[in-house]
């Protein structure tokens, strides 16, 4: 009995978890003269495409939709290359005040964004960078938060195969590489989603940074389309939908790296 309680409150849990997406879905599909219906229909008559191509036809969608791809692939990249450098030298090599460097580090986890805004903008208006591609990618090129989660996976990493490395005549860029790595895999696939989500979702440094329709990315486009559809819901959820299944798609084919990351690295 105790089982079937469980995985009840864990099937009703999910239900409420997944029941946003699965109404964002069917308003995506419903006519814009039903949307508003009361009460709500789930299973629309006459359901149809028409708001995906509406939303094609609005906004560059798809412009936009690969410029987050490849910002937030590059800036996932560039995460995931400083911060395994930083854990590694947190980790593994001792140099006087280590851990006052890496507390003083990780205090910038307690920084908001908004706080770092406005000096952010005016570095990036000094170096004539406002308004490109760079200006959205600088700021995420390194991440406490990445270097916290993999020094945590690499403490776990036993120091006898760095010492059998040792022996065999490698020095700390090849034990880094062929060794420390590729046993913090799953932390860094777990890594990966968390950048690449931060990436795609921010939505107030793309905000105050960009000008030009050709270099908006997601968040700003789906705020473009909301000013421009304020009641035509089937249209706004409809690029929420194109927004989502990106993120999904990830997260299902890399969930079996996260469960494994939390399980070594300790973390709650």
């Amino acid at each position: 009995m105790g089982r079937v309680l469980r995985y009840l409150l864990v099937g009703v849990g999910a239900l409420v978890m997944l029941f946003p997406f699965g109404w964002a879905v069917i308003t995506s599909i419903t006519p814009s003269d039903a949307v508003l219906a009361v009460p709500p229909d789930f299973t629309p008559d006459g359901a149809s495409l028409d708001a995906y191509g509406r939303l094609l036809e609005t906004l560059p969608f798809w412009r936009i939709v690969l410029n987050s791809a490849w910002i937030g692939a590059a800036s996932t990249t560039l995460q995931l290359v400083t911060s395994a450098m930083a854990a590694y030298a947190f980790a593994r090599l001792p140099f006087p005040g280590r851990g006052g460097l890496f507390a003083v580090y990780l205090a910038t986890l307690m920084m908001p964004l908004p706080v770092l805004v406005v000096p952010l903008f005016i570095e990036m208006r000094a170096f004539n960078l406002v308004d490109t591609y760079f200006a959205l990618l600088a700021p995420t090129i390194a991440s406490a938060f990445g270097v916290f989660l993999l020094r945590q996976a690499i403490n776990q990493v036993p120091r006898e195969f760095d010492e059998a490395a040792v022996l065999d005549g490698a020095g700390h860029f090849r034990i880094f590489l062929y060794v420390v790595l590729p046993l913090i895999r799953p932390a860094l696939a777990t890594f990966a989603i968390f950048g690449f989500m931060a990436s795609w979702n921010s939505y107030l440094w793309p905000l105050i940074i960009i000008k030009s329709p050709e270099f908006m990315t997601l968040p700003l486009g789906l705020a473009t389309l909301h000013g421009q559809f304020t009641t035509q819901w089937d249209v706004v959820m409809a690029g929420s939908v194109v927004s989502v299944v990106p993120i999904l798609i990830l997260y299902v084919f890399a969930q079996k790296h996260v469960i494994a990351s939390v399980a070594q690295s300790g973390l709650k």
